[in-house]
């Protein structure tokens, strides 16, 4: 009798695959409304900024192949088969779980590529997947937690911005701040949600890690909406860092993503960089997780807790 095979969901945001494919994943995004003939052709002008298209597709690929690699290196109970399920784009959630009952797996585990949890994105991930297995009889679900705080998380990024300050000029040490950011949600989204004291509690404890008070909370790519968004947003606290205390360096850690894509490529690495420029001062940012070593032994240490908390019959 062979191994028991348990599934592996790995649900992401999605991005375009390419320039053919922004409309309709923008639209998707807006429940169903076309984004403006002007509206389309300021995106279109972002990723020709990145490069012409975001890394995310490829990237969320390489992670999952990774870890159903890892997984089944590190443990040798049952097998692991990954499947990606993604929110606004091919292969989509509902999808792929029906995938997954096509090819017969019976239980598994869906992870989400986002580390903090929100009511907005991680039950629209969580309660996509169940209505679908529900729907069809699909397999049992056991979801992993959120994982923002994890000892393997925090310390990928303390080590990263060390690595940057260790580098440093003097000069622009001894007068740096690092901005933690996650993605801007409407402020009515997160009302007794414990989205915004997560990423406090991220901060707090990478500031721990790297024995720095110099660090801070912002806010980033919020929509162009009428709603009221979460801030203060990164460009804006640059510049009040700035005059406040004159910063000759900053260091930003979207610590709310995992990987490279527009909102990091274009929004930190060009936005905010301008600011910086403009102010006289130095921007970095550190490495994305994207499908380092580091993160997928991260992925598969959370996972693996999963399965053993959770009555997965082997």
């Amino acid at each position: 009798m062979g191994k028991k095979v348990l599934g592996l969901l790995v649900m992401a945001y999605g991005s375009p695959y390419s320039e053919d494919d922004l409309e309709k994943y923008y639209t998707h995004i807006r429940r169903g409304r076309k984004p403006s003939p002007e509206l389309l052709q300021d995106l279109k002008e972002r990723y020709e900024a990145i490069g012409g298209i975001s890394p995310l597709s490829h990237i969320t690929q390489d992670v999952v192949a990774k870890l159903e690699a890892n997984l089944n290196k590190s443990q040798d109970e049952i097998e692991y088969k990954a499947y990606i399920g993604l929110k606004h784009i091919e292969p989509f959630i509902e999808d792929t779980v029906q995938e997954m009952k096509n090819d017969g797996i019976e239980e598994a585990i869906g992870v989400i590529l986002a580390p903090h949890y929100s009511k907005y994105s991680y039950e629209s991930y969580q309660g996509r997947a169940i209505k679908a297995t529900e729907t069809i009889n699909g397999p049992k679900l056991h979801f992993v937690d959120f994982w923002y705080h994890h000892p393997q998380y925090i310390n990928f990024w303390a080590e990263q911005i060390s690595d940057i300050l260790r580098k440093m000029p003097k000069d622009q040490h001894d007068n740096s701040v690092v901005i933690i950011s996650a993605h801007s949600l409407p402020e009515r989204a997160v009302i007794d949600d414990p989205y915004p004291k997560q990423l406090e509690h991220t901060a707090k404890l990478i500031s721990d890690a790297i024995n720095k008070s110099e660090v801070v909370v912002g806010w980033q790519s919020a929509g162009k909406t009428s709603d009221k968004w979460l801030g203060p947003d990164v460009q804006d606290l640059t510049r009040e860092l700035y005059d406040e205390h004159k910063y000759k360096a900053f260091i930003y850690v979207p610590a709310g993503f995992v990987a490279e894509h527009l909102e990091v490529l274009y929004d930190n690495d060009i936005e905010c960089k301008h600011v910086t420029d403009s102010l006289g001062a130095s921007y970095y940012r550190p490495q994305m997780p994207n499908s380092s070593d580091e993160f997928i032994n991260l992925l598969t240490t959370i996972v693996e807790d999963t399965k053993n908390t959770v009555n997965v019959k082997i």
